[in-house]
């Protein structure tokens, strides 16, 4: 199995239609202060490492990254981080993203043994664990069946806009959980697919998280 996470992840995505967020992989503190300059503050440091899935449970996530000083801190911080979550992690850097603000959602695909590829849909970030809102469809989705998954999750009505919040963009959503449902179904390479978040608001939807499993 072969395991993709950050460019390499997007780079694939990408090809497929999707928007994603602008990232690059930082091996250093020089290298985390370049790129942080070059997306444009503020930013999003994240640990890049197959070894370690759950990036917010290592302490391994710093948002609102903000001058020089902050990413080279945040930088250092990360590693450490890493190493003390799991100190035989094998660490490709740190990815340097875009902040990007709006609904954490995540969409997912994997194939069952019974039913093939499957796609799901919920709301992301560290909810989707502890709510376990989540939905699932057989490939191919259609647009109905796309529209139908989100609103079969009680979260649906929080991205129809609550307290003053803007709606999100449902049609963007159903596109995304499309574009997913055609790679699966084109792709038979891929085992697993988990987009965490996926980060949407009125206007559109970025990937701003991916990991991809291949045989």
């Amino acid at each position: 199995m072969d395991v993709l996470i950050g460019t390499d992840a997007k780079k694939l995505i990408s090809k497929a239609g999707l928007k994603v967020a602008k990232s690059y992989l930082a091996k250093d503190n020089t290298q985390a202060i370049y790129f942080s300059k070059k997306i444009g503050y503020p930013v999003v440091m994240k640990i890049s490492s197959k070894d370690i899935i759950h990036k917010t449970e290592a302490k391994g996530v710093k948002t609102d990254i903000m001058s020089e000083d902050d990413a080279s801190r945040a930088y250092d911080n990360i590693i450490d981080n890493a190493y003390g979550f799991k100190k035989d992690a094998i660490i490709d850097g740190v990815m340097i993203e875009e902040q990007v603000s709006g609904y954490e959602l995540i969409i997912g695909a994997k194939r069952d043994m019974q039913f093939g590829p499957v796609v799901m849909f919920g709301f992301g970030g560290i909810f989707v664990e502890t709510f376990k809102d989540v939905t699932f469809r057989v490939v191919p989705l259609d647009t109905d069946d796309a529209y139908a998954m989100m609103k079969e999750t009680k979260a649906f009505k929080i991205l129809e806009g609550v307290r003053g919040k803007k709606p999100a963009n449902i049609k963007a959503i159903a596109y995304v959980l499309m574009k997913v449902s055609k790679l699966m179904e084109q792709n038979a390479d891929i085992l697993e697919l988990d987009i965490n978040p996926l980060i949407v608001d009125e206007n559109k939807a970025i990937v701003a998280d991916i990991r991809i499993v291949k045989q």
